[in-house]
């Protein structure tokens, strides 16, 4: 008797300390604790060691590390030539995919927004490279765009037309690389397109039509401009891939022929993965992050100017 009363009594102290605010608020902790968790250790925590190996001289084989300061960067951008080399490969192939890339999928869009016989099936055929794996995908254009064997110089051949080899000719195997990656990845902003299309009133199109406007017109003057948010949405994420595109590179062509396709995604992992020069590729992310944050930026302000 006495022992369950000194039981209850020790409940009865504890509880004023566990009201019902604080039990509520460790609830809350602990549901968000795993995403919590996975935030500090997959991205804060990698975010701040990334900085710290920039600055430092880390040799990933011998695990000696020396701090040197922004010596890294200064590499990068005064004394090696390669990097401006390779930055100029990233934007030629950044600025021959994005416009591609989205005028492509916004012809798709227009003749697909619209129901007819078949809709499904055609949405379908060119979304389904997205879904694809990207390895395969790039396997299966390398074969495809081999020397005098592959199918695609085959078919040239039928009509007269002597195929390059496409993947190992300086001139011809940045355009190869540029072209399937748009054909992979049109299908997403596609899809995009055809939902902001559908969003647009019907009543815009029937009032400009009944005034006289001929489709050209109409499109121009009302669905492109109701188009700019998703337009921006759509270029912002295409340029950020285009700057982070890697698995084509290594399957396709291996930043070569000659580093004409040695991108700035590439050439970190060469320099992390295969020169194991940790603190040298920690840098070379940090510009690359900086680039692509600074293009964000000026693309975002362009539209504000425009919607002024």
């Amino acid at each position: 008797m006495t022992s369950s009363l000194s039981h209850r009594s020790g409940a009865q102290a504890r509880a004023p300390w566990l009201t019902l605010q604080r039990r509520d608020a460790i609830e809350g902790w602990l549901f968000v604790s795993p995403t919590l968790l996975g935030f500090l250790i997959f991205f804060l925590g990698p975010l701040i060691a990334i900085f710290i190996y920039a600055m430092s001289d880390w040799n990933f084989l011998s695990g000696e590390a020396t701090f040197v300061g922004l010596t890294n960067f200064e590499d990068a951008l005064l004394e090696n030539p390669d990097f401006w080399h390779v930055l100029r490969n990233s934007a030629v192939f950044a600025l021959g995919l994005v416009p591609l890339n989205v005028a492509l999928a916004l012809f798709l869009a227009v003749a697909l927004s619209r129901p007819f016989r078949g809709v499904i099936i055609f949405r379908t055929i060119f979304f389904a490279p997205v879904i694809t794996s990207a390895i395969a995908w790039a396997i299966v254009w390398k074969f495809m765009l081999q020397g005098e064997g592959g199918p695609i110089n085959q078919m040239l051949a039928l009509i007269g037309i002597t195929g390059p080899n496409w993947l190992r000719e300086p001139n011809w195997a940045m355009a190869a690389v540029i072209v399937t990656r748009v054909i992979k990845m049109v299908g997403l902003n596609m899809i995009l397109y055809i939902a902001a299309l559908q969003a647009i009133p019907r009543d815009y199109d029937e009032a400009a039509g009944l005034e006289g406007a001929s489709r050209w017109q109409i499109f121009r003057l009302i669905t492109w401009p109701l188009l700019g948010p998703t337009t921006l949405v759509i270029v912002v994420l295409t340029t950020i891939g285009s700057f982070k595109v890697f698995d084509h590179i290594y399957q396709m062509t291996g930043g070569g022929p000659e580093n004409g396709t040695l991108v700035l995604a590439f050439y970190i992992y060469q320099q992390g993965f295969q020169f194991f020069d940790i603190g040298y590729a920690s840098a070379l992310a940090i510009i690359m992050f900086v680039i692509v944050t600074i293009l964000t930026l000026i693309q975002v302000s362009l539209r504000r100017k425009d919607d002024a």
